[in-house]
């Protein structure tokens, strides 16, 4: 299996792209994708060390997606970054496995200091 450091899933293909290119310049390998079944659809053939994971996307909650995540790749850790998240949604999210659960708008440097790696030199 094929091995990238993060998939960032998010319906705002704008955000997503900023964040994979900020994420790109301290040395991280990214994957994008906008909606949560493409986002399981390579979960099941890529491996990734961290998921950023959006909840409301297009097609299925973001709750669901990390739950299915943590079927098909455990090992994977998952962030969830939202701006529309509730308390419910934090708790229910810690307690199917997210690892952190961040507001909008991303504190970059919280986010790198949370997965405990910074590759590069800081921008």
């Amino acid at each position: 299996m094929e091995h990238h450091d993060i998939l960032i899933v998010d319906d705002e293909e704008r955000y997503a792209t900023m964040l994979a290119s900020r994420l790109g310049l301290r040395g991280f390998s990214c994957k994008v994708r906008n909606d949560g079944q493409t986002a399981i659809d390579i979960i099941k053939t890529l491996s990734f060390s961290w998921v950023i994971l959006d909840l409301r996307l297009p097609d299925i909650y973001g709750s669901e997606v990390l739950s299915q995540i943590k079927t098909t790749a455990p090992q994977t850790q998952v962030i969830i970054l939202t701006g529309h998240g509730t308390d419910k949604d934090r708790v229910q999210c810690l307690e199917r496995g997210a690892h952190s659960f961040m507001n909008k708008p991303l504190d970059i440097d919280q986010m790198i200091s949370i997965m405990g790696q910074n590759k590069e030199h800081s921008i």
